[in-house]
Protein backbone atom coordinates (compact mmCIF):
# COMPACT_ATOMS: atom_id res chain seq x y z
CA UNK A 1 0.00 0.00 0.00
CA UNK A 2 1.49 3.35 -1.00
CA UNK A 3 1.81 6.31 1.37
CA UNK A 4 -1.26 8.54 0.82
CA UNK A 5 0.42 11.73 2.05
CA UNK A 6 3.62 12.33 0.01
CA UNK A 7 2.42 15.75 -1.13
CA UNK A 8 1.75 16.80 2.48
CA UNK A 9 5.27 15.82 3.54
CA UNK A 10 6.76 17.69 0.60
CA UNK A 11 4.81 20.82 1.52
CA UNK A 12 5.96 20.55 5.14
CA UNK A 13 9.60 20.29 4.06
CA UNK A 14 9.21 23.25 1.70
CA UNK A 15 7.52 25.32 4.41
CA UNK A 16 10.24 24.47 6.93
CA UNK A 17 13.04 25.49 4.57
CA UNK A 18 11.33 28.72 3.51
CA UNK A 19 10.52 29.52 7.14
CA UNK A 20 14.16 29.20 8.10
CA UNK A 21 15.10 31.59 5.29
CA UNK A 22 12.43 34.21 6.01
CA UNK A 23 12.98 34.23 9.77
CA UNK A 24 16.71 34.80 9.43
CA UNK A 25 17.83 38.32 10.50
CA UNK A 26 19.88 38.69 7.31
CA UNK A 27 16.77 38.15 5.18
CA UNK A 28 14.89 41.00 6.84
CA UNK A 29 17.90 43.29 6.61
CA UNK A 30 18.34 42.62 2.89
CA UNK A 31 14.67 43.28 2.15
CA UNK A 32 14.78 46.46 4.24
CA UNK A 33 17.80 47.71 2.29
CA UNK A 34 16.07 46.93 -1.01
CA UNK A 35 13.04 48.96 0.09
CA UNK A 36 15.29 51.91 0.94
CA UNK A 37 17.05 51.53 -2.41
CA UNK A 38 13.70 51.58 -4.18
CA UNK A 39 12.79 54.79 -2.34
CA UNK A 40 16.13 56.36 -3.28
CA UNK A 41 15.59 55.47 -6.94
CA UNK A 42 12.23 57.21 -6.89
CA UNK A 43 13.88 60.30 -5.43
CA UNK A 44 16.54 60.31 -8.15
CA UNK A 45 13.86 60.11 -10.85
CA UNK A 46 12.45 63.47 -9.70
CA UNK A 47 15.58 65.17 -11.10
CA UNK A 48 14.79 65.28 -14.81
CA UNK A 49 18.35 65.88 -15.99
CA UNK A 50 19.87 63.12 -13.88
CA UNK A 51 17.06 60.74 -14.75
CA UNK A 52 17.49 61.37 -18.49
CA UNK A 53 21.23 60.68 -18.34
CA UNK A 54 20.86 57.45 -16.33
CA UNK A 55 17.51 56.26 -17.63
CA UNK A 56 18.73 52.79 -18.57
CA UNK A 57 20.57 52.30 -15.28
CA UNK A 58 17.56 53.41 -13.25
CA UNK A 59 15.25 51.09 -15.17
CA UNK A 60 17.61 48.15 -14.63
CA UNK A 61 17.85 48.91 -10.92
CA UNK A 62 14.04 49.12 -10.68
CA UNK A 63 13.69 45.74 -12.39
CA UNK A 64 16.22 44.23 -10.00
CA UNK A 65 14.29 45.59 -7.02
CA UNK A 66 11.07 44.16 -8.42
CA UNK A 67 12.75 40.77 -8.94
CA UNK A 68 13.98 40.75 -5.34
CA UNK A 69 10.56 41.72 -4.05
CA UNK A 70 8.99 38.92 -6.10
CA UNK A 71 11.51 36.42 -4.73
CA UNK A 72 10.74 37.63 -1.22
CA UNK A 73 7.01 37.05 -1.73
CA UNK A 74 7.65 33.58 -3.11
CA UNK A 75 9.68 32.68 -0.04
CA UNK A 76 7.06 34.12 2.30
CA UNK A 77 4.31 32.22 0.50
CA UNK A 78 6.44 29.07 0.58
CA UNK A 79 6.76 29.40 4.36
CA UNK A 80 2.99 28.85 4.52
CA UNK A 81 2.93 25.93 2.07
CA UNK A 82 1.71 23.56 4.79
CA UNK A 83 -1.09 25.97 5.84
CA UNK A 84 -1.98 28.26 2.91
CA UNK A 85 -4.99 29.84 4.61
CA UNK A 86 -2.80 31.27 7.36
CA UNK A 87 -0.89 33.29 4.75
CA UNK A 88 -4.02 35.22 3.81
CA UNK A 89 -5.02 35.84 7.43
CA UNK A 90 -2.03 38.12 7.95
CA UNK A 91 -2.83 41.70 6.79
CA UNK A 92 0.84 42.43 6.13
CA UNK A 93 1.07 39.49 3.75
CA UNK A 94 -1.98 40.73 1.85
CA UNK A 95 -0.57 44.26 1.66
CA UNK A 96 2.84 43.07 0.44
CA UNK A 97 1.26 40.74 -2.08
CA UNK A 98 -0.99 43.48 -3.48
CA UNK A 99 1.87 45.98 -3.77
CA UNK A 100 4.26 43.56 -5.46
CA UNK A 101 1.71 41.82 -7.71
CA UNK A 102 0.29 45.13 -8.97
CA UNK A 103 3.51 45.78 -10.85
CA UNK A 104 2.67 42.83 -13.14
CA UNK A 105 -0.86 44.00 -14.00
CA UNK A 106 -0.90 45.21 -17.65
CA UNK A 107 -3.05 48.30 -17.03
CA UNK A 108 -0.95 49.39 -14.06
CA UNK A 109 2.35 48.91 -15.88
CA UNK A 110 1.17 51.16 -18.70
CA UNK A 111 -0.01 53.95 -16.37
CA UNK A 112 3.12 55.80 -15.24
CA UNK A 113 1.41 57.84 -12.53
CA UNK A 114 -0.33 54.85 -10.97
CA UNK A 115 2.83 52.78 -11.16
CA UNK A 116 4.80 55.47 -9.32
CA UNK A 117 2.16 55.64 -6.60
CA UNK A 118 2.34 51.88 -6.16
CA UNK A 119 6.12 52.04 -6.04
CA UNK A 120 5.74 54.68 -3.35
CA UNK A 121 3.52 52.25 -1.41
CA UNK A 122 6.51 49.91 -1.19
CA UNK A 123 8.12 52.40 1.17
CA UNK A 124 5.32 51.69 3.65
CA UNK A 125 6.54 48.10 3.78
CA UNK A 126 9.34 49.30 6.05
CA UNK A 127 6.74 49.13 8.83
CA UNK A 128 6.99 45.34 8.62
CA UNK A 129 10.61 45.52 9.77
CA UNK A 130 10.21 48.39 12.28
CA UNK A 131 8.12 47.23 15.27
CA UNK A 132 7.43 50.72 16.63
CA UNK A 133 6.24 52.00 13.27
CA UNK A 134 4.10 48.87 12.87
CA UNK A 135 2.47 49.60 16.24
CA UNK A 136 1.72 53.18 15.18
CA UNK A 137 0.08 52.05 11.94
CA UNK A 138 -2.02 49.48 13.79
CA UNK A 139 -3.03 52.17 16.28
CA UNK A 140 -4.08 54.51 13.48
CA UNK A 141 -6.18 51.79 11.91
CA UNK A 142 -7.89 50.89 15.20
CA UNK A 143 -8.57 54.55 16.00
CA UNK A 144 -10.55 55.12 12.78
CA UNK A 145 -13.99 54.25 14.29
CA UNK A 146 -13.39 56.59 17.24
CA UNK A 147 -12.01 59.26 14.93
CA UNK A 148 -15.13 59.07 12.76
CA UNK A 149 -17.30 59.71 15.83
CA UNK A 150 -15.03 62.60 16.80
CA UNK A 151 -15.32 64.12 13.33
CA UNK A 152 -19.11 63.89 13.47
CA UNK A 153 -19.27 65.62 16.86
CA UNK A 154 -16.68 68.19 15.79
CA UNK A 155 -18.59 68.93 12.57
CA UNK A 156 -21.81 69.35 14.54
CA UNK A 157 -20.18 71.81 16.96
CA UNK A 158 -18.60 73.68 14.06
CA UNK A 159 -21.92 73.97 12.24
CA UNK A 160 -23.79 75.23 15.31
CA UNK A 161 -21.18 77.88 16.07
CA UNK A 162 -21.04 78.85 12.39
CA UNK A 163 -24.78 79.47 12.34
CA UNK A 164 -24.56 81.56 15.53
CA UNK A 165 -21.66 83.51 14.03
CA UNK A 166 -23.60 84.10 10.82
CA UNK A 167 -26.55 85.46 12.78
CA UNK A 168 -24.38 87.75 14.94
CA UNK A 169 -21.58 88.89 12.60
CA UNK A 170 -22.85 88.48 9.02
CA UNK A 171 -23.69 92.18 8.51
CA UNK A 172 -20.63 93.64 10.24
CA UNK A 173 -18.04 91.07 9.03
CA UNK A 174 -19.31 89.51 5.78
CA UNK A 175 -15.78 88.50 4.76
CA UNK A 176 -15.61 85.92 7.57
CA UNK A 177 -19.27 85.28 8.45
CA UNK A 178 -21.13 86.20 5.26
CA UNK A 179 -22.36 82.60 4.81
CA UNK A 180 -22.36 79.41 6.80
CA UNK A 181 -19.52 78.08 4.64
CA UNK A 182 -17.31 81.09 5.32
CA UNK A 183 -18.19 80.98 9.00
CA UNK A 184 -17.26 77.28 9.24
CA UNK A 185 -13.95 77.96 7.47
CA UNK A 186 -13.19 80.84 9.84
CA UNK A 187 -13.96 78.77 12.92
CA UNK A 188 -12.01 75.79 11.58
CA UNK A 189 -8.92 78.01 11.26
CA UNK A 190 -9.51 79.28 14.79
CA UNK A 191 -9.40 75.72 16.12
CA UNK A 192 -5.60 75.99 16.32
CA UNK A 193 -6.03 79.31 18.21
CA UNK A 194 -4.07 81.03 15.47
CA UNK A 195 -5.63 84.47 14.88
CA UNK A 196 -7.98 84.16 17.84
CA UNK A 197 -6.71 87.44 19.30
CA UNK A 198 -7.58 89.39 16.15
CA UNK A 199 -10.99 87.72 15.95
CA UNK A 200 -11.79 88.60 19.57
CA UNK A 201 -10.64 92.20 19.05
CA UNK A 202 -12.84 92.54 15.97
CA UNK A 203 -15.77 90.97 17.80
CA UNK A 204 -15.50 93.34 20.75
CA UNK A 205 -16.01 96.26 18.38
CA UNK A 206 -19.40 94.74 17.48
CA UNK A 207 -20.58 93.49 20.88
CA UNK A 208 -19.07 92.73 24.26
CA UNK A 209 -20.94 89.41 24.25
CA UNK A 210 -18.65 88.18 21.47
CA UNK A 211 -16.08 87.30 24.14
CA UNK A 212 -18.48 84.62 25.39
CA UNK A 213 -18.87 83.28 21.85
CA UNK A 214 -15.15 82.99 21.16
CA UNK A 215 -14.18 81.84 24.65
CA UNK A 216 -16.74 79.02 24.67
CA UNK A 217 -15.73 77.92 21.18
CA UNK A 218 -12.02 77.92 22.08
CA UNK A 219 -12.67 75.85 25.21
CA UNK A 220 -14.93 73.36 23.47
CA UNK A 221 -13.17 72.97 20.12
CA UNK A 222 -9.51 73.53 20.95
CA UNK A 223 -9.33 71.87 24.35
CA UNK A 224 -12.18 69.43 24.97
CA UNK A 225 -12.52 67.92 21.47
CA UNK A 226 -8.78 67.83 20.78
CA UNK A 227 -8.12 66.08 24.10
CA UNK A 228 -10.86 63.59 23.29
CA UNK A 229 -9.11 62.83 19.99
CA UNK A 230 -5.78 62.41 21.79
CA UNK A 231 -7.45 60.00 24.23
CA UNK A 232 -8.87 57.93 21.37
CA UNK A 233 -5.45 57.69 19.72
CA UNK A 234 -3.67 56.78 22.97
CA UNK A 235 -6.25 54.09 23.74
CA UNK A 236 -5.78 52.64 20.25
CA UNK A 237 -2.01 52.78 20.74
CA UNK A 238 -2.27 50.70 23.92
CA UNK A 239 -4.47 48.16 22.12
CA UNK A 240 -2.02 48.00 19.21
CA UNK A 241 0.88 47.42 21.60
CA UNK A 242 -1.01 44.56 23.28
CA UNK A 243 -1.80 43.02 19.89
CA UNK A 244 1.84 43.22 18.83
CA UNK A 245 3.05 41.71 22.13
CA UNK A 246 0.57 38.85 21.78
CA UNK A 247 1.74 38.23 18.22
CA UNK A 248 5.38 38.17 19.38
CA UNK A 249 4.57 35.67 22.13
CA UNK A 250 2.73 33.49 19.64
CA UNK A 251 5.69 33.57 17.23
CA UNK A 252 8.18 32.72 20.00
CA UNK A 253 6.02 29.95 21.46
CA UNK A 254 7.27 26.53 20.33
CA UNK A 255 4.93 24.77 18.00
CA UNK A 256 3.11 21.53 18.84
CA UNK A 257 5.01 18.27 18.46
CA UNK A 258 4.80 16.76 15.00
CA UNK A 259 1.91 14.41 14.47
CA UNK A 260 2.67 10.73 14.31
CA UNK A 261 2.72 9.34 10.81
CA UNK A 262 1.16 6.07 9.69
CA UNK A 263 4.47 4.18 10.10
CA UNK A 264 4.69 5.21 13.75
CA UNK A 265 1.14 4.03 14.40
CA UNK A 266 1.92 0.62 12.88
CA UNK A 267 5.06 0.24 15.02
CA UNK A 268 3.14 1.13 18.18
CA UNK A 269 0.48 -1.44 17.38
CA UNK A 270 3.08 -4.16 16.70
CA UNK A 271 4.86 -3.39 19.98
CA UNK A 272 1.57 -3.53 21.90
CA UNK A 273 0.68 -6.84 20.26
CA UNK A 274 4.10 -8.28 21.12
CA UNK A 275 3.74 -7.33 24.78
CA UNK A 276 0.27 -8.92 24.88
CA UNK A 277 1.61 -12.16 23.32
CA UNK A 278 4.47 -12.26 25.81
CA UNK A 279 2.05 -11.93 28.72
CA UNK A 280 -0.16 -14.70 27.32
CA UNK A 281 2.84 -16.97 26.72
CA UNK A 282 4.11 -16.34 30.23
CA UNK A 283 0.77 -17.36 31.74
CA UNK A 284 0.64 -20.75 29.90
CA UNK A 285 2.24 -23.85 31.57
CA UNK A 286 4.81 -25.99 29.77
CA UNK A 287 3.98 -29.58 28.59
CA UNK A 288 5.65 -31.14 31.70
CA UNK A 289 3.41 -29.12 33.98
CA UNK A 290 6.06 -26.68 35.12
CA UNK A 291 5.63 -22.93 34.73
CA UNK A 292 6.80 -21.42 31.51
CA UNK A 293 10.29 -20.10 31.02
CA UNK A 294 9.12 -16.53 31.52
CA UNK A 295 7.54 -17.37 34.87
CA UNK A 296 10.68 -19.31 36.01
CA UNK A 297 12.77 -16.32 35.15
CA UNK A 298 10.48 -14.04 37.07
CA UNK A 299 10.51 -16.35 40.16
CA UNK A 300 14.28 -16.74 40.07
CA UNK A 301 14.67 -13.00 39.75
CA UNK A 302 12.46 -12.43 42.77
Amino acid sequence: MTNPRPAGRARMKLAARCRVATEAPAFGMVVFCVILLNAALMGVETYSGLAAENQRLLRTAEQCCLALFSLEMLLRAGAFADRPKAFFRDPWNLFDLAVVASAFVPFVRENTTLLRLLRLARVLRTARFLPHLRILLIAVGRSLPGTASFLFVGGLVLYVYAMVGWVCFAESDPGHYGSVGRAMLTLFLLTTLDGLTDAVRAGLQISRLSIVYYASYALLASFVLVNVLIGVVLNSLDEAREIEDAADRERKQPGPPPAAGPDTDVRDRIATARRALDEIEASLPTPDGRPSRHLETSHSGS
